[in-house]
């Protein structure tokens, strides 16, 4: 196993989980799990951490190449956003078959590590950043959340309504899975 440098943070859950972030590896951990119990865990899963450092490495190689954005790109992403990302809710939401009382505010914000959520209210949130990938990207992520009004999981229930309205999405979140890092990346300190 390599020499890795981890982070562990104990709780009160049942098993090790390992998270890739940028000040290295988190692992998290059950109160009673023995340090030998997580170095399994880590020599377990050392391609995925692997790979993943390696992508991690090269999106933020790609970032710094392309350069942080500013404070006026941010500002102008988000105007943008502001207009077009309600024009798609209120475009997918009948389509879905959520009634336009369901919903509940629609916030833009730049985020470091999401694309949206949607809370049990019907309040919708979206990154600014969508306004950087294709507009199927963004309707991929305005639909997820908007089924989320329907389905509060990710069950196959909740990925037919996904599908039934906008059959490319998986095509447009593997997109987002493989270009996204380094969009977030772009943020200032990301």
């Amino acid at each position: 196993m390599n020499n890795w440098n981890y982070t562990i943070k104990r709780s009160r859950r049942r098993t090790i989980g390992i998270e890739l972030t940028p000040a290295g590896i988190l692992v998290r951990a059950p109160q009673r799990a023995s340090t030998a119990e997580i170095e399994r865990v880590l020599k377990k899963h050392e391609r995925w951490i692997e790979t993943h450092m390696q992508r991690q490495a090269k999106e933020a190689s790609l970032a710094a190449a392309a350069g942080p954005l500013t404070e006026a790109e941010l500002k102008d992403l988000t105007a943008r956003a502001r207009i077009l990302i309600p024009q798609r809710v209120s475009y997918y939401a009948p389509l879905i078959g959520i009634a336009p009382a369901r919903i509940g505010r629609i916030t833009i914000r730049h985020q470091k590590t999401r694309w949206g959520s949607c809370s049990a209210a019907g309040n919708l949130n979206f990154n600014c950043l969508l306004m950087l990938t294709p507009p199927e990207v963004l309707d991929s992520v305005v639909v997820h959340e908007l089924c989320h009004l329907k389905e509060m999981n990710h069950s196959p229930r909740f990925y037919d309504e996904v599908f039934r309205v906008f059959p490319e999405y998986k095509k447009w979140h593997r997109w987002l899975k493989e270009h996204g890092g380094v969009i977030l990346k772009r943020l200032p300190n990301g």
